[in-house]
């Protein structure tokens, strides 16, 4: 007992030498004044307690009741992670340039304020179901080599790709370069994988292929978007990281421009119109979005401006900037030949975004919301259904007005940079954790690391590879995976947004729209 005591007194002189002078002055205040005494114990308790305490002992206070405090220990104060930044080694004169032998390890994370991922993650469990039970071998991955456009192999932190046909302009070059800085992130994080990656406009992987008595398990490939009838897994655009091509910066740089934009030009202020500017001949729907500008006998209240490539090239894009072009009250995304990079981009811009029923799906859109994040236009019947919205959000432009805000937010917030890697981590890990074999190096694969890709590079390939490389380890670890969906949940999510399609539609019909299911919506 006495031993006890012993150590007892020694926390207490440990735990409250640090706040020894704050007790006398309340001490002093309480003998020269009863009602500071309150006060000055209030912002005593919420000083000490600030700080993170695994310990207590008990202070008796000055009515004689004991007081509950934590104990102030060296071993029990929890410092934030020092940030380490790496720059790129580049060393003048090396014409062949190396990866390095040796790879920052991991931070300790302070992991006090994980943050939950957004839902849209639990799109991953969907994913990656068709493996779930059966468990992903190397005779899969290998059967999807003659459509894929890469393999992409990591063996403890370090990656080595394999090419086998060439992708449009540098899809492929910034795929790759995007998983190179996940792994700077994230450093001894993600498990040892093999995946292969097709980096054309269309999903690849045909359910009907994979169905019946007889069939086989269908390949596993990651791909940038999906639809109904494929499983491809889904995985970010090159885009996330710029598209040097046509002068579209990286996300990181032009998520915060377009954000300036929207500064710049207020929703009311903006045009009364919906506008879209792009490339016609990609696919069927836009030639016909085309019809939709003002005529001698009908104005649709549309302005589709044709994208001049051939123009903009030799002018070096600058007509293209998309953070100058958030300049009207409503933005229509129609798809191309699939779905199209320039989604992401069109919701950011605060307009109310008009957005033609697609097909195809990318990570984030299956859990945008009609009426809530977008206003969804008929396929069958643009120009009209353009109209009515145009009419509608000009009558009510503060509901018009919140819709296009709730797209904004949905993106600037869910689709910042940090949550694309964490989206990339959790897909990756999950896929690796379904691996039924131990991944080895290709015999043709080549090493592949930042220095390779970006320092014997020039011009605006390098500057976007530069500009969007991750500076170091990350300080936090990934956001929390949500759960999958409850079969029953998903069926019902999936059927109230087909239904606030078809209420939409009827309201086209009647020319009314219901305001109260609008209300419910938000």
């Amino acid at each position: 007992m006495e031993e006890n005591t012993n150590q007892s007194h020694d926390v207490w002189l440990h735990g409250t030498e640090m706040c020894r002078r704050a007790s006398e002055t309340i001490s002093r205040s309480f003998l020269e004044k009863e009602a500071s005494m309150t006060i000055s114990l209030f912002f005593f308790v919420l000083f000490v307690g600030a700080f993170t305490f695994t310990d207590w002992i008990n202070v008796p206070s000055f009515t004689g009741n004991s007081l509950l405090i934590p104990i102030l220990t060296p071993e029990n104060i929890r410092l934030p992670a020092k940030k380490i930044e790496i720059p790129l080694n580049c060393t003048n004169g090396n014409t062949t340039q190396t990866c390095p032998n040796k790879y920052q390890a991991a931070i300790e994370a302070n992991d006090s304020s994980i943050e939950a991922c957004p839902q849209y993650f639990r799109w991953i469990h969907e994913d990656l179901q068709p493996w779930k039970k059966v468990g992903i071998t190397k005779e899969m991955v290998e059967r999807g080599k003659g459509k894929a456009n890469f393999r992409l192999v990591v063996i403890q932190g370090k990656a080595y790709a394999e090419k086998y046909k060439g992708a449009y302009q540098t899809r492929d070059v910034f795929t790759i370069w995007g998983i190179l800085q996940l792994l700077r992130l994230y450093p001894g994080k993600l498990p040892d994988l093999d995946i292969m990656f097709e980096c054309g406009d269309r999903p690849v992987i045909l359910k009907s292929d994979y169905q019946g008595m007889n069939a086989t398990s269908p390949p596993p490939m990651f791909h940038y978007c999906g639809d109904d009838l494929t499983m491809d897994i889904v995985f970010p655009d090159w885009s996330y990281w710029g598209w040097p091509e046509i002068k579209v910066k990286p996300w990181v740089t032009l998520s915060k421009e377009l954000e300036e934009g929207n500064n710049r030009t207020k929703w009311k202020e903006r045009e009364p119109y919906a506008y879209w500017k792009g490339n016609t001949r990609m696919g069927a729907a836009r030639q016909d979005l085309f019809r939709c500008n003002p005529t001698d006998q009908h104005d649709w209240k549309a302005r589709i401006v044709e994208q001049n490539w051939n123009r903009e090239t030799r002018l070096g894009f600058r007509n293209s900037n998309l953070a100058n072009q958030c300049t009207h009250r409503y933005k229509i995304y129609i798809e191309g030949l699939a779905w199209s990079v320039s989604e992401k981009y069109i919701l950011a811009c605060d307009s109310m975004t008009l957005l033609v029923n697609p097909r195809y799906y990318d990570i984030f859109t299956r859990s945008l919301l009609p009426l809530k994040h977008y206003w969804p236009i008929s396929e069958n019947t643009k120009c009209k259904s353009i109209k009515f919205a145009v009419d509608w959000g000009n009558n009510h432009t503060k509901k018009a007005e919140k819709i296009g805000m709730a797209g904004s937010k949905f993106i600037q917030e869910k689709l910042k940079m940090s949550r694309v890697y964490d989206y990339m981590f959790h897909l990756l890990y999950g896929y690796a954790k379904l691996l039924k074999y131990q991944p080895s190096v290709p015999p043709n694969a080549v090493e592949v690391c930042s220095e390779k890709m970006a320092c014997k590079e020039e011009g605006i390939e390098k500057i976007y590879k530069v500009e969007s490389m991750v500076k170091g380890p990350a300080t936090r670890s990934p956001c929390t995976m949500p759960p999958p969906y409850d079969p029953l949940a998903l069926q019902s999510f999936l059927e109230k947004k087909e239904n606030l399609k078809k209420q939409v539609e009827e309201w086209e019909v009647s020319g009314n729209v219901r305001e109260e299911i609008l209300d419910k919506v938000h």
